[in-house]
């Protein structure tokens, strides 16, 4: 299968405003390369977002819940286990952007908690 062309400029400032946020997991005693759930959103319209939510096993996504926006958008929230060292993260919202194109819905970020190898 090939991927769709996505835009480097988009991939590139995804990329530098997760660099802040792995920081700040960091100095927070986060582990990166501990695996835990991290939460995917995407948002679109109904249409879109129920198809998503249907090809989301296949894309090793497990799904959580839906959500309304105020201009009518309707949201999913998915979770996949993951680490969060930085190329792994680079290659998850790679595939999130890919997936804004192939599913025609918008990446709108992602979540974790730190996970500090202490208590789980």
């Amino acid at each position: 299968m090939s991927h769709p062309q996505i835009d480097p400029d988009k991939l590139a400032v995804e990329i530098a405003a997760d660099a802040d946020v792995l920081k700040a997991l960091a100095e927070n005693g986060d582990i990166a390369s501990l695996t835990r759930p991290i939460d995917l959103h995407f948002k679109g319209s109904q249409e879109a977002i129920e198809a998503l939510v249907e090809a989301s096993e296949a894309l090793g996504f497990e799904f959580i819940e839906f959500g309304e926006y105020e201009d009518g958008d309707i949201a999913a929230d998915f979770i996949v286990e993951s680490t969060v060292e930085p190329e792994v993260m680079a290659a998850l919202v790679k595939r999130a952007l890919e997936i804004e194109i192939t599913h025609g819905v918008e990446f709108d970020g992602w979540g974790c908690e730190a996970q500090t190898g202490k208590a789980s």
